[in-house]
């Protein structure tokens, strides 16, 4: 059974984790958080979270992963905290960031099988989605995102821990809102579970069209198919495309570059690299020849520009993401011909974002396990 550690104990884990040594530096807002530091909130958070009858219910596993959750959700308020002009203490993104610092930590220093560290660094992003919920421009589109990510019990019970783990003013509120949130989880057909849809064209069409309800079909039809590819530079791109795709087209940003002798470091040429890559695409698509698209495609962001242009031209559009051990992901780089400098794999690890579901029609994970 997986376990973030062992050692429980609060002193303990300051000592064994820097980040948790920082919480202790870290201010909070009295008005919300009039119990102190980041540090004495997360510990308050963890004991409620023994506290709660439904967590001593889980199987072990799952107590271990939320354990993991709890003690991470606040992780990224050392980067993002703030203090205004009046003297408010805010922390904008928090959440966010914290579901990047999770994923790195659960990958480089702390093995964690995939599914089990998709889970906790959901559980960080969206931990304070059950308070609030009612409050976003389409909660229920919300509701059905996250859940297709994440097991909304444990969400509900996390969101709990955290009012429970606090000293302010609309504690009783926050409580009552997460009690609506899970009334709002059964009503949707998502507590517990993702909501079944009826086909991934269904579900990608619902989450991307805001007129949508989440029973209504699409018609389906597609001119062609675009497999884009996201990993890590050496997690395998070239061997993936070997093995499951010899004689597609392929488009490869890093060809072009070595065709034409530009510096992967060179900012100014990458723009010029992804036109010509783009003018490419466009040639194929307008034929209805299905290609690969290989590149890191680590960001969100980036597959968005990309997949607005295939999908302009009606292709279904499947990501491929690719992941191995952190050990062998290193090995596997140093003896590529093109191997890139272990600071610059640090830093694009450090933005790494798994591809979900609402970006692409399919979602296909290719992730090896640690032995």
């Amino acid at each position: 059974m997986w376990c973030l550690t062992k050692e429980k104990q609060w002193e303990s884990l300051a000592q064994q984790f820097r980040w948790v040594a920082d919480m202790h530096q870290v201010v909070q807002d009295p008005y919300h958080h009039a119990e102190g530091s980041v540090a004495i909130h997360t510990q308050r958070v963890l004991n409620a979270l023994h506290e709660l009858t439904e967590f001593a219910a889980l199987p072990p596993q799952q107590q271990e992963l939320l354990w993991a959750a709890a003690l991470l959700h606040d992780v990224e308020k050392r980067s993002t905290t703030q203090i205004d002009s009046d003297g408010r203490v805010r922390s904008p993104q928090h959440a966010k960031r914290g579901e990047i610092t999770t994923r790195t930590l659960l990958y480089r220093d702390i093995a964690t099988p995939f599914q089990l560290r998709e889970q906790i660094a959901a559980l960080v992003r969206f931990h304070g989605l059950p308070q609030w919920i009612m409050t976003r421009p389409s909660p229920e589109r919300a509701l059905l995102s996250t859940a297709l990510r994440l097991d909304t019990r444990l969400l509900a019970m996390l969101a709990r821990a955290d009012a429970m783990g606090r000293d302010c003013e609309d504690q009783a509120m926050l409580l009552e809102n997460i009690e609506l949130f899970e009334l709002f989880c059964q009503e949707q057909q998502c507590w517990g579970e993702a909501r079944p849809f009826g086909s991934q064209y269904q579900r990608y069409h619902y989450l991307t069209h805001p007129a949508a309800s989440p029973d209504f079909v699409p018609y389906e039809q597609f001119a062609s198919e675009v497999t884009l590819l996201c990993a890590l530079p050496g997690m395998g791109k070239d061997h993936y495309i070997a093995r499951h795709a010899a004689g597609m087209a392929c488009i490869s940003l890093d060809d072009i570059r070595r065709q034409h002798r530009l510096s992967p470091t060179d900012k100014q040429a990458t723009g010029w690299v992804v036109q010509q890559a783009k003018q490419q695409a466009r040639v194929l698509l307008r034929r209805g020849e299905p290609f690969i698209w290989n590149a890191t495609n680590i960001t969100r962001q980036l597959r968005s520009q990309l997949i607005e242009l295939f999908i302009a031209y009606h292709a279904r559009v499947k990501i491929v993401y690719l992941e191995v051990p952190y050990a062998q992901w290193l090995q596997q780089n140093a003896k590529r011909q093109h191997s890139v400098p272990q600071q610059a794999m640090n830093q694009m690890l450090g933005k790494l974002e798994i591809p979900q579901a609402d970006e692409a029609h399919e979602i296909e994970l290719h992730v090896q396990s640690a032995q």
